[in-house]
């Protein structure tokens, strides 16, 4: 099936703060912050959450379809979409900006500190929904603000079940607005804290606005995630995780099994599994695109960890 991938594309300086965060604020100096942290390790990676999330659905054996706005330095990333073979014609060049670009700082506890440039994301509304043909489901990544409100009434003109999926954007949007996203989409996803701060913005219960759509997952860190459909509450163990590396971009790897499972219409324990423990075998690599494995180990590493499951990829 192919799958819409709506969001950013952007590239990641990475950075490794070598201590703990908490060792270096003064909580009860904040309103004064004034910090400064050496990392002594950077790197530059590929990312966003759309490339992040087709990168994972294409290694699933899925067929992602990005779409999304890039700026004039993309040639790099382009190039490397190619040569992953992930469909890349919904991409659109603004030339006079930057591909977003993400400042990504990560201290030994594995918080992290972030600054991002929107870029070219600004301009997602330059995209249309339905310019991309044979659609079978979408998902509505952090992008501009603008594009995220079009996207989504896109999506339901079109006909397309999409996951809401709100991200770093979700301060973005009132509670007014959040509430008309949800009622649009089929599915939402967001972590435990974004899952607060969507009651607090819409003033309406977790359960008030899981009863809005089929399927309503929260992401737990190490602790799995649960997800609430057909009036009951799935809870997904966490993948055991072999070394812990970079946790950039497990997020969007669990979102990639997510949208491989829906495609396929398996059922909510194998698919929230099969999203799991993608995001296990992400933060085992540094950087958010550089993971790799064959579907046959995939198959070996997934019985071993849930053992009453089946092998998911054939």
């Amino acid at each position: 099936m192919r799958t819409l991938i709506t969001g950013s594309l952007a590239f990641d300086s990475i950075m490794v703060f070598p201590d703990q965060f908490k060792n270096h604020i003064l909580p009860e100096q904040a309103h004064i912050l004034n910090v400064c942290f050496l990392v002594p390790e950077m790197r530059r990676e590929y990312g966003g959450c759309a490339g992040n999330i087709a990168y994972g659905l294409k290694l699933l054996g899925g067929e992602p379809v990005i779409m999304a706005t890039a700026g004039a330095d993309f040639a790099d990333y382009s190039n490397r979409l190619a040569d992953l073979n992930i469909n890349a014609e919904h991409i659109k060049i603004i030339d006079d900006s930057y591909t977003a670009q993400a400042y990504i700082t990560t201290d030994l506890d594995d918080n992290q500190i972030i600054a991002f440039h929107p870029g070219a994301m600004n301009f997602a509304s330059h995209n249309k929904i339905t310019d991309a043909k044979d659609i079978g489901l979408g998902i509505l990544g952090p992008d501009g603000r603008d594009g995220m409100i079009e996207h989504a009434q896109q999506f339901v003109e079109a006909g397309i079940p999409f996951i809401f999926d709100p991200g770093q954007g979700l301060p973005m949007f009132n509670g007014e607005e959040l509430i008309q996203f949800i009622e649009q989409a089929d599915y939402v996803i967001v972590n435990d804290y974004e899952s607060k701060m969507l009651e607090d913005k819409t003033g309406k219960s977790f359960e008030a606005l899981a009863e809005k759509v089929k399927a309503f997952i929260v992401t737990l860190g190490g602790d799995g995630s649960h997800i609430y459909a057909n009036d009951e509450c799935i809870k997904v163990p966490a993948a055991n995780i072999n070394d812990a590396l970079d946790p950039t971009g497990c997020g969007d790897a669990y979102r990639s099994g997510l949208l491989f499972g829906l495609a396929n219409q398996m059922d909510w324990p194998t698919t929230g599994r099969i999203a799991a423990l993608m995001g296990a075998i992400k933060i085992e690599s540094k950087g958010p695109q550089n993971y790799s494995f064959v579907k046959a180990a995939f198959n070996e590493r997934f019985t071993r960890t849930f053992n009453d499951f089946s092998a998911p990829l054939t």
